[in-house]
């Protein structure tokens, strides 16, 4: 069997409020999953149950408290919880895309470039990097006489798409999506679709969190309900 690329092992998330006597809030434990090539797995839960913190956890956000987050880097595995900080930097140029709730881009950059620049950090060519950027965008509704607009101009629905160009643009073995279409209408819902449904056709391990049940029935492989890890950690 195939070993997955992305596997957490028992791993567990407390937070700890210093202005409040040193109180400890616990988020998630004992959370154990693998994720092979071709699947998306789904984080479920209400609000506040941790998905964000896992995914937080994964992309080296956030530092795990216990337990192993092991990611296949070509030949190589690599525990994102104990690597050190240039070691998980490099693994998101090569490995672990991520799409955020929110896009953080530098201000006065336009549309197009700020897509381009996650693909040519990849390592892809600048003309392969225009013609992806281009074909995303287009299939994303941005219109075009926006894309040498800065992002920090467009509705939050238009930051939401050149976002999530930006984080389908790269080949990453491993694709996590925060709620990537909660701003978004039915139609460029689907458009999102089609493109996991395509990452998952290329081998992409997804782990993703939907605010939308129509979104996440269509995409998902299975669903991990993540509630009886933040359970277990009470």
């Amino acid at each position: 069997m195939t070993a997955p690329l992305l596997a957490l092992d028992n791993l567990a998330k407390t937070f700890t409020m210093h202005l409040q006597g040193g109180l400890v809030i616990p988020v998630v434990a004992g959370i154990s999953l693998d994720v092979a090539a071709g699947e998306c797995v789904v984080l479920g839960g209400p609000s506040g149950a941790g998905k964000s913190s896992v995914l937080k956890m994964i992309y080296g956000n956030y530092r795990a408290d216990g337990g192993a987050i092991r990611v296949i880097d070509r030949t190589e595995t690599v525990d994102v919880a104990t690597a050190a900080p240039r070691r998980v930097m490099a693994l998101r140029r090569t490995t672990i895309g991520y799409v955020s709730q929110f896009l953080r881009v530098i201000p006065r950059v336009p549309a197009l470039a700020v897509v381009e620049e996650a693909a040519t950090a990849f390592g892809l060519g600048r003309d392969e990097a225009q013609a992806r950027a281009r074909r995303l965008l287009t299939l994303l509704n941005v219109p075009e006489r926006l894309w040498s607009l800065p992002p920090a101009t467009f509705s939050g629905g238009e930051q939401q798409r050149v976002n999530i160009a930006r984080g389908f643009i790269a080949d990453h073995p491993i694709l996590l999506l925060d709620e990537p279409t909660a701003s978004l209408d039915a139609k460029n819902r689907a458009a999102v679709v089609e493109l996991i449904e395509a990452k998952k056709a290329a081998g992409t391990a997804i782990v993703g969190i939907f605010h939308d049940d129509d979104v996440r029935e269509r995409v998902a492989t299975r669903i991990v309900d993540v509630t009886r890890f933040a359970a277990s950690a009470a």
